[in-house]
């Protein structure tokens, strides 16, 4: 006996497989279809009930203006339709807007490192977000599925229409982004929402039929420079993260010395940004291991230009654990700290806006835990060492930021050399693109520098503060957090979005 198509199973789960239930649903859907292709040749359009039973067995591919209008009425190729049905329950969704698919293909064209297709390409399978790198990413690529959805208030809510293949496709553990669209509304663009959220949304325990997004989490440079680079070294950690556990035992011998450095080579195993992680979290210990510890809060430079660069300062913890330690201890009266860097205008006229974005941030950051930022643009400043500094006494220089190896490591107390990254500070100091003598004065400056809408940033800020990060995205990596993301956002959202005072 013939297994029944997929055809055959879709329809009988509707209700629909009788000849006199399916002319009326085809008949609809031709309707729709004529209005939604421009294609006024399917109005009307049937089928006669010898046609219909030849489709239901697999006998017959359906051609033409049939075809479309099939496909169109259930969102499934032809091809597959009259495939023998999975053994395992399919769940189909509805098929997208037109409006949503155009919402989609402007994603891909706003954002090089963009390609989505954002809904089932069979019965069981998930749509696709892949988000390359440029420099330090490997790329990843994260299940998504796209739903239709209405506006209401401050969320867009997807509906009970969409609820049986939503519960489905957020039941797996595997991560996963949910995206609303309101291209059937009438509206534009794409709102995201981790699946995870959704899955203790829609949990057995909380019955509800429908999903609210937030609409601070729309799909702009803000969300999607958080999105990509939080994706993508999210995922690099976790391909690394026994690699990553082993290494970090083997480091004290390493901590001991005066000076220290490790080729690539020696861990070939590790993504792009597991060997990022390493060395910063290396050259984190070092640091702390060789400058005294009743100094003042050292000066500091870091060789971060992008916000590919910039994305570890935003998300790794241990990073997130010394900005701690610097800003309790200026807290406590210590001397003013500064941390200074070099952006050159070639490089800010290169970077897409959502990396600006995320460079923008992490200066935020910096300013949140009351570390003055000074970036210079000189190109000459831009390959200096990333190093810490007691003025007059000792500059330990630890790179791993677009090094030669993994780290390179160096404490020293020679004058010639500490008198050397002294002057690099204060030439940063002097001659800083972000002046001002409040954090939201300077990074009023910094935005205007790296050609971001000041009152656009403080606002979408705001917006995604109240609602916190962890409903739109959340790593599962243990050595990540968003906890100084979130405070960023706050930290920016009060802000004075028309001139900058604080």
């Amino acid at each position: 006996m013939r297994p029944p198509t997929l055809l055959r199973v879709l329809l009988e789960k509707q209700g629909w497989s009788s000849w006199t239930a399916f002319e009326t649903h085809f008949a609809r859907a031709a309707q729709q279809a004529a209005q939604e292709f421009g294609n006024h040749r399917l109005n009307g359009l049937t089928i006669s009930n010898t046609t219909f039973k030849r489709w239901l067995s697999g006998d017959q591919i359906p051609r033409g203006d049939a075809r479309m209008v099939l496909e169109f009425m259930l969102g499934v190729t032809a091809e597959q339709l009259l495939q023998p049905a999975p053994t395992h329950e399919v769940v189909t969704p509805r098929a997208p807007h037109r409006s949503s698919l155009a919402s989609a293909l402007a994603l891909d064209s706003a954002w090089a490192t963009s390609a989505l297709a954002p809904a089932s390409p069979a019965p069981g399978m998930d749509g696709v977000w892949r988000l390359s790198g440029i420099d330090l990413f490997d790329g990843t690529s994260v299940a998504v599925q796209m739903y239709e959805a209405s506006a209401l208030d401050d969320v867009v809510l997807i509906g009970p229409e969409d609820h049986p293949h939503l519960t489905a496709f957020v039941k797996p553990a595997r991560r996963a982004l949910v995206l609303g669209s309101l291209g059937a509304d009438g509206g534009a663009g794409l709102y995201v929402l981790d699946a995870a959220y959704a899955r203790r949304h829609l949990a057995v325990d909380r019955p509800v039929d429908t999903l609210p997004i937030p609409r601070a989490y729309g799909i702009d440079d803000l969300t999607y420079g958080i999105v990509w680079a939080m994706l993508n070294v999210d995922d690099g950690l976790l391909a690394d993260d026994h690699a990553l556990e082993s290494e970090r035992q083997d480091l004290d011998h390493q901590l001991a010395k005066r000076r220290s450095a490790v080729a690539r080579s020696a861990a070939p195993e590790l993504s792009a940004i597991g060997s990022s992680w390493l060395g910063s979290f290396f050259c984190s210990l070092y640091s702390h291991r060789h400058l005294p510890q009743s100094a003042c809060p050292p000066l500091s430079w870091s060789r971060e230009q992008r916000g590919e660069e910039a994305a570890p300062l935003l998300f790794f913890r241990h990073l997130h654990d010394s900005l701690e330690r610097t800003g309790d201890a200026h807290a406590r009266g210590g001397e003013p700290c500064g941390h200074a860097f070099c952006v050159p205008e070639t490089v800010v006229k290169e970077s897409e806006r959502y990396e600006r974005t995320l460079l923008f941030l992490a200066v935020a950051l910096l300013e949140k835990h009351g570390i003055t930022a000074w970036i210079c643009r000189e190109p000459e400043y831009a390959q200096i060492d990333a190093f810490a500094l007691i003025p007059g006494e000792r500059a330990v220089v630890s790179n791993w930021l677009r090094a030669d190896g993994i780290w390179q490591v160096e404490a020293t107390n020679r004058r010639s050399e500490v008198h050397t990254y002294g002057q690099a500070i204060e030439h940063a100091r002097k001659h800083t693109v972000a002046p001002g003598a409040t954090p939201a004065r300077r990074l009023r400056a910094l935005a205007d520098y790296l050609d971001l809408d000041w009152s656009w940033l403080v606002r979408r800020c705001n917006e995604l503060a109240q609602y916190g990060i962890w409903g739109m995205l959340r790593p599962r990596s243990r050595l990540l957090s968003l906890d100084a993301l979130d405070a960023t956002l706050r930290f920016v959202g009060g802000f004075d979005a028309d001139n900058g005072r604080g």
